[in-house]
C-alpha cells in the first residue's frame, strides 16, 4: 500500500497530545513527537524544569536539538527504539514511526536518570559538544537540578519504550487504514486507483483492530499504574490455574469471564469454578471483585483520576456500579476512602 502523507496529516494532533500527556504521566518520562525532519508537532509532555531552562538558552538548545536529530536518525536506521545518553548523561530514547518501511516521524522520550552505573556505562553518549569549555561555562548553573530527575532501571525504560514503539505504530497504521476506508466509501477515485486491494481490510476488521489497540493501551497503562509488587495470591502462582491468574493481572481493564479463562486453562467452566474455589478459598466472581477493588484503592491513593475514570479503567459498567461495589467491600465510598487516606498522610 503506497501512502505518502505527513505524520501531522495522519493523526489528530489534539487527541495525540492528550494520549502523550497520559503516557508521560504514567511512565514518568518526558515525551514529545516530531516529524521526519525532527520538527516537533506536539508540546512537550512532562518536560523537566532543567531541560526547559537549558533549551531556553540559544547556545545550549542547539546541542539538545543535535541530540534529538542524531537519536531520531539512529532509530530510523535500525528501525527500532534507540536508547542513549544525551550530552548531560541524561537518558533519552528515540522511537521511530514508519509506514510501509518509510520513516515519517519519531516519539522522543526520556529525561530520566538510570539507577545503576553499569547500565549507564552500557549506553552510547550520542553527542559531545564541540566547544566543551563554552558548554560547561554556560550550563554549570543548571546542573544542580539534575539530581531532581526521576530514577528508573534500564529494564523498566526498555519495557516502556517497547510499549510506545508498538502502540504508536499500531495507531498510525490503523489511522491510515481508517482514512483509506473513509475515502473509499466517499468515492475517492485517486485512493482507489493506488490501493493494493490484496491488503485491503473490511470496516469490521479495522474497527476490531482499533478496539483491540484501545483495550491493549488501557491494560498497558493500568499495569504501569498498578505494578503487582506483592502477589497475595501465591496459592495459584503455579499449576493449572496460573494462565488465568496471569491473564487477570495483565488485563486489569477487561471484564474477565469465567468461561474464557477456563478455556485459557484448557478445562471446563465447571471444573475451573470448583478448582478456583478450592485453591483460593473464594468463588471466581468474589475473587475478581476483590482484586478490582484492591486495584481501585491503589489508583485512589496514588493518582488524581476521577471516580468515573477509575471505574472505566478497571472495567466496571459505570461509575454508579463501581461506587456500589466499592462501598459493599470497604464500607465507605471511593471518594471518602481517598479523603481519609490523604488526611492521614498530610
Amino acid at each position: 500500500m503506497n501512502y505518502n502523507r505527513k505524520l501531522s496529516d495522519i493523526i489528530d494532533i489534539s487527541r495525540w497530545q492528550k494520549l502523550q500527556d497520559s503516557l508521560s504521566e504514567v511512565t514518568g518520562m518526558a515525551i514529545i513527537t516530531a516529524d521526519y525532519k525532527g520538527v516537533p508537532i506536539t508540546q512537550h509532555s512532562g518536560c523537566r524544569s532543567f531541560c526547559k531552562r537549558v533549551r531556553a538558552e540559544r547556545e545550549l538548545n542547539q546541542y539538545c536539538e543535535r541530540c534529538d536529530s542524531l537519536g531520531g536518525f539512529e532509530s530510523m536506521r535500525i528501525n527500532e527504539p534507540y536508547i542513549y545518553l544525551c550530552h548531560f548523561n541524561i537518558l533519552d530514547a528515540a522511537i521511530p514511526i514508519s509506514v510501509d518501511g518509510t520513516y515519517i516521524g519519531a516519539v522522543l522520550a526520556g529525561q530520566v536518570i538510570l539507577n545503576e552505573q553499569k547500565d549507564i556505562d552500557s549506553l552510547d553518549k550520542i553527542f559531545t559538544p564541540p566547544n566543551q569549555k563554552l558548554f560547561e561555562e554556560q550550563s554549570h548553573i543548571f546542573t544542580d537540578q539534575i539530581v531532581n530527575f526521576p530514577e528508573l532501571s534500564l529494564g523498566r525504560v526498555t519495557t516502556i519504550v517497547t510499549m510506545l514503539f508498538h502502540l504508536c505504530n499500531y495507531i498510525v497504521e490503523d489511522s491510515i487504514k481508517r482514512d483509506i476506508l473513509i475515502k473509499l466509501l466517499s468515492g475517492d477515485r485517486e485512493i482507489v486507483k493506488n490501493l493494493d486491494t490484496d491488503s485491503f481490510e473490511t470496516f469490521y476488521d479495522i474497527a476490531e483492530r482499533l478496539n483491540n489497540i484501545q483495550v491493549g493501551l488501557s491494560n498497558a497503562v493500568m499495569n504501569i499504574r498498578i505494578p503487582d509488587i506483592v502477589k497475595e495470591d501465591s496459592k495459584i502462582d503455579e499449576g493449572i490455574l496460573k494462565p488465568a491468574y496471569d491473564y487477570i493481572n495483565d488485563h486489569k481493564s477487561e471484564r474477565c469471564k469465567l468461561k474464557d479463562l477456563a478455556a485459557l486453562c484448557h478445562i471446563s467452566p465447571s471444573y475451573f469454578s470448583k478448582r478456583f474455589l478450592k485453591e483460593t478459598g473464594e468463588n471466581f466472581s468474589a475473587f475478581l471483585l476483590n482484586k478490582r477493588i484492591g486495584w481501585a484503592k491503589t489508583l485512589l491513593n496514588t493518582t488524581d483520576r476521577k471516580i468515573s475514570q477509575i471505574a472505566d479503567d478497571l472495567g466496571f459498567s459505570d461509575a454508579g456500579h463501581f461506587v456500589k461495589m466499592f462501598k459493599k467491600c470497604e464500607g465507605i465510598t471511593p471518594a471518602r476512602f481517598r479523603s481519609c487516606y490523604r488526611s492521614k498522610i498530610v
